[in-house]
């Protein structure tokens, strides 16, 4: 059976979209939502306000609540019955996201078993024939083929394919042409 090995952040979470409605409220600044879903976060605001978003991220409880992307939920579902599903984050960069990450996957993905849950640092590790992600680096240096999921901070990129939103994934990997793949 074939193996989709699939991130977090960015992929199943919409992470930069609860930043962005974080920013718009608690930050001072003139960015409208559109010029932050325009580009990366860390290009868009001063040093200082990024610093500001890491230790965000680092909050206890951030990654707990985050919104699930649209889609997501049913397409993983239906691809769970074609194939083995990991979901692989590279959740030792913000240490309190771990338990967060863990609970976050039994609420919204009961249905991926904990064993098929990867918390790792490097994604490099990972042995599956896919890895969907919204980061190039990590899709760089993964030994199957990269799809990059797309997000504000790699819209320049053109070396992966991509896929828009969770509709493009379910037609591309569950489509009735199945060599799309």
């Amino acid at each position: 059976m074939l193996r989709i090995a699939l991130d977090m952040d960015d992929v199943l979470a919409d992470t930069h979209g609860k930043l962005v409605k974080i920013i718009l409220k608690d930050f001072d600044t003139s960015l409208t939502e559109k010029d932050l879903n325009g580009a990366s976060l860390r290009s868009l605001l001063h040093p200082k306000q990024y610093k500001k978003v890491v230790g965000v991220l680092n909050a206890p409880g951030f990654f707990r609540d985050i919104p699930v992307m649209k889609d997501a939920v049913e397409v993983v579902r239906e691809l769970s019955g074609y194939y083995e599903i990991f979901v692989a984050s590279a959740a030792m960069e913000f240490r309190n996201s771990l338990i967060d990450k863990f609970d976050w996957l039994d609420e919204h993905f009961p249905f991926i078993h904990w064993k098929n849950r990867v918390l790792c640092g490097d994604k490099s590790i990972l042995k599956a024939h896919y890895l969907i992600d919204d980061h190039v680096f990590n899709l760089a240096n993964f030994s199957g083929k990269g799809i990059l999921f797309n997000a504000p901070h790699n819209l320049e990129d053109t070396r992966f394919d991509r896929v828009m939103n969770w509709k493009e994934v379910g037609e591309r990997f569950l489509g009735n042409s199945r060599d799309r793949v």
